[in-house]
């Protein structure tokens, strides 16, 4: 990454994030060094928690991926991106454009798209920040003296994390330990990197999250934005899900479920909006108010047709038909999808019954305080379920995906099927409804990638339907964008 660059969003963060006003007069330069870093953390103390918050906010702030685009707006316009690729959501109208791209699937496969640039700059925002913060308590093998340090760093080495996990599946086919794929960046100070292998990608991705996990025991967040020690759990299982160590995985993302903090969301709430983040299931969100600004541009200004959005204006998301007829009519998330378009032929299925603001009037909420999910215990069970299947334990992994379904489906007997399935039909079962169950929420790209699938696109997508595709066909992967290309002599 080029330097100049690096040192510049840094040099915003911290302009933005707390430096006492004497501080930033006295130095002012686009350039931030580490004794900078340190010395405003001496002048005060509160810049690393306000880094911290910098972390948080960046994460759904509009223009974070480095452009004035109607899908930069953070975390969750990528989480559209990776719905969008994986053909289990679709654009089912082109009046405005927004994301016609990625439904054609050509943005990735064109690495002078701005597309491609947005997501590589806005997960290496995250790292700078989060880098920031761990030079200004010491560096990444800093001796940490009391319960704040620790938990400061906790969450912002689990942020790093984050952000290397997700630029890892986006910028990757799969996992394969040997494939250049990212440069890595551990302080605020380094010099243009080349790119590391998965391998070494990944095994810092752990070593992040296995020391956030410890560095967060006891750690009372203030606010569910905050990364707390389930929520580094859950990016641990993820990660090592990812690389195929299933086994690790299960365990880990059962520690989540068994610790009992989180319950499922029963069967009214998984129709009640998914809009407060009160709701018992979610782990990790954002609680939105109206001091955060949002309205067109943002989630719900793309996804909600009773937002003023695009969804409403005529670039409408919803679920693939083949995916929605493969719900059962005793499921309850049937009803999370609506036909809005009065055709009747179930091809414009809306997600109102899943995404809305709480008044449902079509167009109405102009500002947005309706909040953000990034992560639900359900993801847990589900992720639990395959993990556990896939390392050999079939009894566990059929009574965490049976616990869910009891919360889905009409009767808890109902759910009784799940103890005949074994071996694929299992594994394939599992992946269905972790399909169905995180519709919406930027995790079936990840599924698909973990399960080497094949998708093949319904009959209502508008470009290439009925087309199967490998969960490793290049279009379905980011490319390091143009200007990394140009910047960053060490990968050209």
């Amino acid at each position: 990454m080029k330097s100049k660059l690096y040192f510049t969003i840094l040099a915003t963060g911290l302009l933005t994030l707390g430096c006492s006003k004497d501080y930033l007069e006295t130095k002012p330069t686009e350039f931030i060094s580490k004794e900078q870093i340190d010395d405003a953390a001496d002048l005060n103390p509160d810049v690393l928690k306000a880094s911290l918050r910098g972390i948080y906010a960046t994460m759904y702030q509009m223009e974070s991926g480095g452009t004035t685009s109607h899908d930069d707006f953070g975390h969750k316009g990528y989480d559209i991106y990776s719905d969008l690729l994986s053909s289990d959501m679709v654009l089912a109208g082109t009046t405005y454009g927004w994301y016609s791209a990625m439904a054609r699937m050509t943005s990735t496969v064109d690495y002078t798209d701005t597309n491609n640039y947005k997501v590589w700059r806005f997960y290496y925002r995250i790292i700078l920040s989060a880098n920031s913060v761990i030079d200004g308590i010491g560096g990444n093998d800093a001796e940490l003296e009391t319960t704040a340090l620790k938990q400061t760093m906790g969450q912002a080495k689990a942020a790093r994390a984050f952000a290397y996990y997700y630029l890892a599946n986006y910028f990757s086919e799969g996992y394969d330990p040997s494939e250049p794929i990212l440069p890595i960046y551990i302080d605020t100070e380094a010099p243009n990197q080349p790119l590391s292998t998965t391998e070494d990608v990944y095994n810092l991705i752990i070593d992040d999250l296995t020391e956030a996990v410890s560095l967060l025991e006891g750690f009372s967040r203030t606010a569910i934005h905050e990364i707390n020690q389930d929520v580094a759990r859950g990016l641990l299982a993820y990660a090592y899900a990812a690389m195929g160590k299933d086994e690790e995985a299960a365990t880990v993302a059962n520690k989540v479920i068994t610790d009992g903090k989180y319950t499922l969301m029963n069967k009214e709430e998984v129709t009640g909006g998914f809009n407060d983040v009160n709701t018992k299931g979610w782990m990790w969100g954002v609680d939105i108010t109206l001091d955060n600004n949002l309205d067109l541009v943002s989630w719900w200004g793309q996804m909600d047709l009773f937002t003023y959005s695009y969804t409403w204006a005529g670039d409408p998301k919803v679920i693939d038909v083949d995916l929605y007829n493969a719900i059962p009519d005793n499921d309850v998330r049937k009803a999370q999808f609506e036909d809005q378009d009065g055709t009747e032929d179930n091809n414009v299925l809306y997600p109102t019954g899943k995404f809305y603001a709480p008044e449902r009037i079509i167009g109405g909420q102009r500002s947005v305080t309706t909040d953000y999910v990034y992560m639900r215990v359900a993801e847990m069970y589900l992720l639990h379920a395959e993990t556990a299947a896939k390392s050999g334990d079939e009894p566990a992994a059929r009574a965490s995906l049976q616990a869910l379904l009891e919360e889905r489906l009409d009767s808890a007997s109902d759910a009784a099927y799940v103890a005949q399935l074994a071996g694929q039909d299992l594994l394939d079962e599992i992946y269905l409804q972790t399909r169905i169950e995180l519709w919406g929420e930027g995790k079936s790209y990840l599924a698909m990638k973990r399960n080497k699938a094949t998708i093949t696109r319904g009959a209502n997508h508008l470009f290439n339907a009925g087309e199967s595709i490998n969960y490793d066909d290049s279009r379905l992967t980011f490319e390091i964008p143009q200007n990394e290309i140009q910047n960053n002599p060490n990968i050209n």
